[in-house]
């Protein structure tokens, strides 16, 4: 068994983004619509709860609910945590409480940002009301509520009104959300190990020392075996497809002529298979057992696409495992 040399283990910014767009059905319509018409909607169930935000079904018995009332735009803070280095995208730029608000007339609490001056001026039980973004900036979203911000007067007993969920221009029948997560990955030392072998045009797995299997990527321990993996094993270059897809939906910002075709390959002495794209054959001559080898991407830490390496096809019990 050999152990590797110590490895400065890598670290990247990363960001996961994407737009997510969804349809509404009635009660988030209305309920989204209420809300650039600057009125707060919750739904009714069959026991007479009034649920702020509304849903469609009733959380208790399933119930379908369509009885939509109209509450307060006043609550009480019903718990809350406060946010003193708010992040990108949050409903304030300076310091604020999230809090749970359950509004005049309802009998549960809705989430949303508190504009306070300290988390001092916050209490558990305190009077806030709704602050309404601009009309101009109203779109039928949950933004539509700038935040709530702290008010004097003395709690209320609000009779929800009923209301037939419909407003004079048309409700809002679809959202697109947009979605972001921003963070620090480290791979950790096993996969520093492995992405730094990839940047020489090597591809590194690692033993486990009680199964013997060889894992690339790898983790770092056996998933199998649950020891640590120290042992490490240069495989390939050259692969089976063991399985695979022909992609016909582009993606954003990946520049590749489509239909193109992703696959599992399980490289020459590797005992789990990768992904990795094919290229230099037609999509349709792709099949399970295709011999491939990785062409490097110029200056690249990873192989651009693996083609067919013209030698005959592998046998079915050479690769049934890894599949």
């Amino acid at each position: 068994m050999t152990h590797p040399a110590p490895t400065d283990v890598l670290r990247a910014p990363l960001i996961v983004e994407f737009p997510f767009t969804r349809s509404l059905g009635p009660v988030q319509s209305a309920f989204l619509t209420g809300l650039k018409h600057k009125t707060c909607l919750g739904a009714r169930t069959p026991s007479g709860s009034v649920l702020v935000p509304p849903v469609e079904y009733d959380p208790v018995t399933a119930e379908e609910l369509r009885d939509l009332v109209e509450v307060g735009a006043t609550g009480t803070v019903t718990t809350w945590a406060w946010n003193p280095e708010p992040r990108r995208g949050q409903p304030l730029a300076t310091p604020f409480a999230w809090v749970l608000v359950r509004l005049d007339g309802a009998d549960t609490a809705l989430l949303h940002a508190l504009d306070a001056p300290g988390p001092e001026a916050i209490r558990t039980g305190m009077r806030v009301r709704v602050r309404w973004a601009p009309d101009a900036d109203r779109t039928g979203a949950i933004t539509d509520i700038a935040c709530f911000e702290p008010d004097d007067t003395d709690p209320v007993r609000v009779q929800p009104r009923t209301h037939n969920g419909h407003f004079g221009d048309g409700n809002v029948t679809g959202i697109v959300a947009p979605a972001r997560l921003d963070y620090t990955y480290s791979p950790g030392a096993a996969q520093s190990r492995y992405i730094n072998a990839l940047a020489q045009n090597r591809t590194v797995g690692e033993r486990c020392p009680d199964c013997r299997k060889v894992y690339v990527p790898p983790r770092g321990a056996c998933p199998t075996c649950g020891v640590a993996t120290t042992e490490q094993v240069e495989v390939g270059p050259a692969g089976t497809v063991t399985t695979y897809c022909i992609v016909n939906v582009k993606a954003k910002n990946l520049d590749i002529e489509l239909p193109y075709v992703y696959a599992h390959i399980a490289l020459d002495g590797a005992d789990l298979a990768l992904h990795g794209r094919i290229a230099g054959i037609p999509c349709d001559e792709v099949r399970m057992g295709l011999r491939v080898e990785p062409v490097w991407s110029e200056g690249g830490r990873y192989p651009d696409h693996y083609r067919p390496t013209g030698e005959p096809d592998a046998d079915y019990d050479a690769y049934k495992e890894l599949i």
